[in-house]
């Protein structure tokens, strides 16, 4: 006899709810229903929605939309890691940008969040020495969305980047996970030195607007810089710095600054 094996369906709690959330927006708005169908209701999972994103913004008259879905394809289907990695920067937007009501938003509107996963992508390209093309990804994500991520960049899961102009990551930079960031942060050197030269964020931690990060320094977990400062020396964890330079103004004031996105000096709502 014949052995019957079950078929187990793959739950997506996550995809569903980006699914139900679309169909409800066709319902109340019609004229949007061309691009939300292309873009979500087309597709049978979240990687291959964000391929179709990845290829359909960056494409050019260099490099066809073909060609770019097929590359994304190829690094979904090789690396589950960046699709969770995906979930969690949703995630991420939606529980800390007090101007995100729905999961498809970052998806179909939020250049921050597209950024990134198209520097996940290009990243992907890195690391399968495929260089060429990851700088030609990097090249289109800082013409379309203004955001300059260095392929050899190495990023964390949980990342939201609010609204996410002249953001700049430089190539030995490394971001741990859960960090949040804000508009026109930098993370570059201080020269024309080579080797490893720039920033190490810590998980957790809260860079505030036009925040600059400069040199081969380390900021400690949950730490929270604020807007406007430039760091330019190691910062010891959950510490809130401010000032140019930026110097050490007191504690973090609460365990996930990054979370909270309190910007105040003086401390932040407890958010355990």
């Amino acid at each position: 006899m014949a052995e019957v094996k079950a078929k187990v369906t793959t739950v997506d709690p996550v995809w569903s709810r980006v699914c139900d959330e679309a169909r409800e927006a066709i319902a109340s708005e019609p004229l949007l229903g061309g691009l939300i169908h292309s873009s979500l209701l087309h597709h049978s999972s979240m990687e291959r929605a964000l391929a179709y994103r990845f290829s359909l913004k960056l494409a050019s008259g260099e490099m066809s939309e073909q060609i770019l879905r097929e590359i994304a394809d190829r690094a979904y289907d090789s690396d589950p890691e960046l699709g969770a990695a995906a979930r969690a920067d949703l995630m991420a937007v939606y529980d800390r940008d007090p101007a995100c009501h729905r999961f498809i938003q970052p998806i179909l509107f939020f250049k921050g969040y597209q950024a990134v996963q198209a520097y996940r992508i290009g990243h992907w390209l890195w690391m399968q020495g495929r260089k060429d093309l990851a700088y030609f990804v990097q090249m289109r994500v800082s013409e379309v969305f203004g955001v300059d991520i260095h392929p050899a960049a190495r990023v964390g899961k949980g990342l939201m980047i609010d609204h996410a102009h002249s953001i700049v990551i430089g190539e030995t930079a490394v971001v741990g996970d859960n960090v949040s960031m804000l508009h026109s942060v930098t993370l570059g050197g201080t020269g024309k030195e080579d080797g490893d030269r720039h920033p190490k964020i810590g998980n957790g931690v809260l860079i505030g607007a036009g925040a600059k990060v400069l040199g081969n320094i380390t900021i400690g977990n949950c730490s929270r810089i604020a807007a406007g400062s430039v760091v330019l020396q190691d910062i010891p964890p959950m510490k809130t710095v401010a000032g140019v330079p930026a110097k050490i103004v007191g504690e973090a004031g609460c365990s996930q600054p990054a979370v909270s996105m309190d910007h105040k000096l003086t401390g932040c709502v407890d958010c355990d």
